[in-house]
C-alpha cells in the first residue's frame, strides 16, 4: 500500500498509520515548514518528501499506485477563532490544490481512498467542501480519546453510507469510545520552573481576564484542556488557549511541549529535537492521532 501525505507537518498520519498496525510500503508526504520535515527525517527516514503541494503536477510519483490520500489543508481561513475569509484565504484555497490531486488520482485508480479534516467552519462553507469531496463529514471532538476539546470535521470515503431520499453520501465512520482521559492523566511530574508563569505576567492576564481583552482559561486536572493552536507558545496566549492552574497552591503554568504533544495523543516514543515554540507550534497544527487511528481502523485496501 503507497500512502501520500497532503501538508504533513510533523506526520500525525504516519504515526496514526503505525499505531493502528496498517503496513504501507511507500509514505509520501508534501510539506514545506522545515521544521516539520526534520521531526519527520528523525522520526521516519524512510519518508518520500515532495516539497510543496502547488507544484504536485511536476512530482516524481506513480499517482495511479497511491492508495490512500491523507490531508489537513490549512484551517486559518475558515476558523471562527480567525477572520474567516474562507475561500479567499490564500491558505484555505490550498484546499482545491487538494481537491486537483485527489481527482487526479481517482482517474487513474478509481478504488483510492482519502481523509480531509478541518476545523468547525460556517456550514455553507462545509457545503463547499462536501461538494467537491462528494461525501459529507462526520464531526468527532478529540475530547473521546483525549485529554483536549478538539471539534473538528473528518471527510472520508473510507466507509460510507447513503442517507435520505436523494441518497446523498455520508462519511459513516461510527464515534470512538470515550477513553474518560482527563488533564491529569497526561501531566508531566516535576515541571521546570520557565513554564510557570512569572508574577508580572499573573498580572497581566489577570487583567486581561477583567478588562475581557482576551479569552483566558485556566485549567485544572480535572478538566479538558481547550484547543491547543498553533500559536500556543510562551508569551503568547491566544484565543482562550489553556493555562494550568495547578492546586493546592493555585500556582499557574503553561503547558510542557510534552503535555500538548499527549494532548495530541502523540505516543510518547515519537522522537522531538526542535525548540519548544516548534512543538507548540507543530502540535497545533497537527491531528490527534488516536482520531485518525480510529478513523484507519475502518481502511482495507482493494489490492
Amino acid at each position: 500500500m503507497n500512502v501520500l501525505s497532503l501538508f504533513d507537518g510533523l506526520s500525525c498520519a504516519q504515526i496514526a498509520l503505525i499505531e493502528s498496525g496498517i503496513k504501507f510500503d511507500k509514505y509520501y508526504a508534501s510539506e514545506i515548514d522545515k521544521f516539520a520535515i526534520a521531526q519527520t527525517k528523525l522520526n521516519f527516514p524512510e519518508t518520500i518528501q515532495l516539497g510543496d503541494v502547488t507544484n504536485w503536477e511536476n512530482w516524481d510519483i506513480d499517482f495511479a499506485s497511491i492508495d490512500l490520500i491523507m490531508a489537513g489543508s490549512p484551517c486559518q481561513g475558515f476558523s471562527f477563532a480567525g477572520k474567516q475569509l474562507a475561500f479567499d484565504d490564500p491558505r484555505s484555497k490550498l484546499f482545491f490544490v487538494f481537491v486537483d490531486i485527489l481527482n487526479y488520482c481517482k482517474k487513474l485508480n478509481p478504488n483510492v481512498k482519502f481523509l480531509l479534516e478541518n476545523v468547525d467552519m460556517k456550514r455553507s462553507h462545509m457545503a463547499v467542501i462536501s461538494q467537491y469531496c462528494g461525501v459529507f463529514p462526520v464531526n468527532i471532538n478529540s475530547n473521546l480519546v483525549s485529554a483536549q476539546n478538539r471539534n473538528r470535521w473528518y471527510w472520508s470515503n473510507i466507509r460510507t453510507k447513503k442517507v435520505g431520499l436523494f441518497e446523498e453520501i455520508h462519511t459513516d465512520i461510527p464515534q470512538p469510545e470515550d477513553k474518560g482521559i482527563l488533564l491529569r492523566d497526561v501531566l508531566e511530574n516535576n515541571v521546570e520552573e520557565k513554564y510557570y508563569l512569572t508574577t508580572k505576567a499573573l498580572e497581566y492576564l489577570r487583567r486581561a481576564k477583567e478588562e475581557r481583552t482576551e479569552n483566558v482559561k485556566y485549567c485544572t486536572g480535572i478538566d479538558k484542556s481547550s484547543t491547543i493552536t498553533c500559536n500556543y507558545r510562551r508569551g503568547v496566549h491566544n484565543g482562550g488557549e489553556p493555562y494550568i492552574k495547578i492546586s493546592p497552591k493555585g500556582h499557574i503554568r503553561r503547558l510542557t511541549p510534552i503535555e500538548c504533544s499527549r494532548l495530541q495523543t502523540i505516543p510518547d516514543w515519537y522522537k522531538w529535537d526542535c525548540s519548544d515554540s516548534q512543538v507548540y507550534k507543530m502540535c497545533g497544527n497537527g491531528w490527534t492521532v488516536d482520531v485518525i487511528a480510529h478513523i484507519l481502523s475502518f481502511f482495507k485496501t482493494n489490492k
